[in-house]
């Protein structure tokens, strides 16, 4: 299990106006993220807003636009499956490398819950469903406001 060591995160996200962007595809898993996600979020004090896209690749765009429209966060949420074609390499590629590149030209966060799996099991498995092991959903929507706190802590001079 990969959530072995994970570090204890500020997550006091008074203050803080995050966005939820989630693809549309593999809607089980899916719902799982976007459950964890809100229940951190909403644990946190920050004011929430969702937005649904066709899929993972869609999700750079998107976030660039939530963003450029003043959330402070973003927390992305996607499912990629491998299938027998090159189209997994290219889509996971698109979004993760999209997402960095938002987050770099807009300086602001990114939590990145996109999930690229070999099969679904791995996907029920991560998704923070009764019986899944890890809830990346709630570890992105953490990863978002701990990292927005860190850079308003940097533009308020404390360290």
């Amino acid at each position: 299990m990969s959530g072995a060591g994970s570090p204890t995160l500020n997550i006091d996200g008074t203050g803080l106006a995050i966005t939820i962007v989630a693809g549309l595809w593999h809607e089980t898993i899916t719902d799982g993220l976007l459950a964890g996600a809100h229940r951190v979020l909403d644990a946190s004090g920050a004011e929430v807003t969702e937005i649904r896209v066709p899929g993972s690749f869609e999700l750079p765009v998107v976030a660039k636009a939530a963003l450029e429209a003043g959330a402070d966060a973003v927390v992305a949420l996607g499912v990629i499956i491998r299938g027998g074609t090159p189209h997994f390499e290219y889509v996971s590629d698109a979004a993760t490398s999209g997402l960095t590149r938002v987050s770099i030209q807009t300086g602001k966060p990114i939590g990145f819950g996109v999930l690229t799996l070999d099969d679904e099991q791995q996907g029920l498995d991560r998704a923070g469903l009764p019986g899944s092991k890890e809830d990346k959903g709630a570890e992105a929507a953490e990863a978002a406001i701990a990292t927005a706190q860190a850079i308003r802590a940097i533009a308020l001079g404390h360290r």
